[in-house]
């Protein structure tokens, strides 16, 4: 089973860190990419561990020397909703690994972290999020998809408060795949924020770090 490693950042008040903020990046892209947001949010969470792992395949869309920094949770090719479950379903152990040896590594409590994905990485933040029997206290989920959302109901086993953000102008990921997901949690009763960006493309604005950032205090202010 592949062994990810990521960057970190925090936690910005320092000493031990108190909770785990994990940032999955997108296809073709690395945690590099994204760690960056981790001093944007931390003043929300200023005795939390930032950490963005790579993802655990180089990606398959580019040349091999390329992919050494383009990085895939799982391949892409074949964007059918079969194809994109099975790929999700292979790494997801390797990610659920990663989590559990992240949090035992820092002396975290296993009930006190957030996932935060953008792209294909909310698609993977979401799948293994409400499949964890220790749920995350929030997920935030942008320009994703809910994949399999048919196996939902028979596998779901946590219900952390999930916050959807998509721009109305994303020609890579269609908005309609955050409109979905929204009723696809809420049929599940799960507690779900939709933010549609008007004007936004694929891409984290502003205005989805300020959501993010509001929704990951209340998460972790519960106690």
């Amino acid at each position: 089973m592949a062994h990810l490693t990521a960057p970190s950042f925090g936690p910005a008040a320092g000493g031990a860190p108190r909770q785990l903020v994990v940032i999955c990046h997108g296809l073709g892209a690395n945690g590099d990419d994204l760690i960056p947001l981790a001093p944007v949010l931390a003043p929300a969470l200023p005795h939390a561990l930032f950490v963005a792992p790579h993802a655990p395949e180089p990606c398959d869309l580019v040349s091999p020397e390329e992919g050494v920094h383009a990085r895939q949770w799982f391949s892409l090719r074949d964007w059918s909703p079969a194809a994109m479950a099975a790929g999700v379903r292979r790494t997801r152990p390797v990610f659920d690994r990663f989590l559990d040896e992240t949090l035992a590594e820092h002396k975290i409590p296993e009930t006190d972290y957030a996932l935060l994905g953008f792209s294909q990485g909310a698609m993977m933040s979401l799948f293994t999020g409400l499949r964890r029997i220790v749920p995350p206290r929030a997920i935030l989920a942008y320009a994703g998809i809910l994949l399999d959302p048919e196996a939902l109901a028979e596998e779901i086993v946590s219900r952390p408060p999930v916050l959807l953000v998509h721009g109305d102008a994303d020609n890579v990921v269609s908005v309609e795949f955050s409109r979905m997901a929204a009723e696809v949690l809420k049929r599940q009763q799960v507690p779900t924020e939709l933010l549609i960006e008007p004007g936004l493309g694929h891409a984290i604005d502003n205005a989805g770090i300020t959501a993010g950032a509001r929704v990951l205090a209340g998460a972790f202010s519960q106690g």
